[in-house]
């Protein structure tokens, strides 16, 4: 059985002060710990405040994008070895936001799955379309692309550390989101690839999640389809008591 999955996944927002209020607001059971994975992804000045503030409790820590490189002249970037250091657990590769907004490849996003991995960090490869992907009923073609390319040359036993982050480009932030049937589609669709690309054994295990307005109101219906295995949570994250109760929805849908 597959570990449901859910990341907080806070953007430009939250200042360190911001970063350690919420971390105390933020509080999950026991019982809800033992059913859940739960990763925050904050900027990167929060990363190690919010990794020393977590330490003590199952809530995991997610760098929200990383250069492929391990050191060098790249004003502004980060490596996945300063990631780790700092605490981070797993690390947003190719969220699309990155890729329409600054422009990045899916060559760039392999580069850096590879240097995650390589230096112990999970990756979340997201991977989406546009509308008029969709539209055009290009989906699933532009899926098997993504996938292609950002995962070349991955060898079959690292796809167990990887998790797919399926976010149609056209739910995020619009308030639009997919249906729970076709985010079933495009799960078993993914799924399908990876075991047709890795084996069916990396195909059972890799945790394929939803991004895309997920809410306290929709994510019941959408973890409960077969092979949405949790989601990456973007707008709905930043107010605590409201993430708990998206985390709370998904742990009970485990049980």
């Amino acid at each position: 059985m597959r570990i449901p999955f859910v990341t907080a996944n806070w953007k430009m927002n939250k200042t360190v002060s911001e970063t350690l209020d919420y971390i105390d607001v933020f509080n999950t059971s026991e019982q809800v710990e033992s059913r859940i994975e739960v990763a925050l992804a904050p900027p990167f000045t929060s990363l190690y405040p919010a990794a020393q503030a977590a330490s003590k409790t199952t809530t995991l820590i997610a760098g929200q994008d990383l250069h492929w490189e391990a050191e060098g002249a790249f004003t502004g970037q980060v490596s996945a070895v300063m990631l780790k250091e700092a605490g981070a657990t797993y690390v947003i590769i190719g969220h699309s936001e990155r890729r329409h907004i600054f422009g990045e490849t899916d060559d760039d996003v392999n580069r850096k799955v590879h240097a995650a991995i390589e230096n112990g960090l999970k990756p979340i490869l997201c991977v989406g379309e546009t509308l008029d992907d969709r539209e055009t009923k290009k989906t699933m073609s532009v899926l098997d692309r993504q996938l292609a390319t950002s995962l070349m040359n991955l060898p079959s036993d690292h796809i167990n550390r990887l998790i797919v982050a399926y976010e149609p480009v056209w739910a995020i932030g619009t308030g639009h989101v997919a249906t729970p049937e076709q985010a079933q589609e495009v799960h078993a669709h993914i799924r399908l690839y990876i075991g047709q690309v890795y084996g069916q054994d990396a195909a059972n295990h890799c945790r394929i999640i939803y991004g895309g307005s997920v809410k306290q109101t929709n994510v019941a219906e959408i973890v409960s389809q077969p092979d949405v295995d949790g989601v990456l949570v973007g707008g709905a994250s930043l107010e605590p008591k409201s993430f708990v109760q998206i985390v709370e929805k998904i742990a009970n849908s485990a049980l």
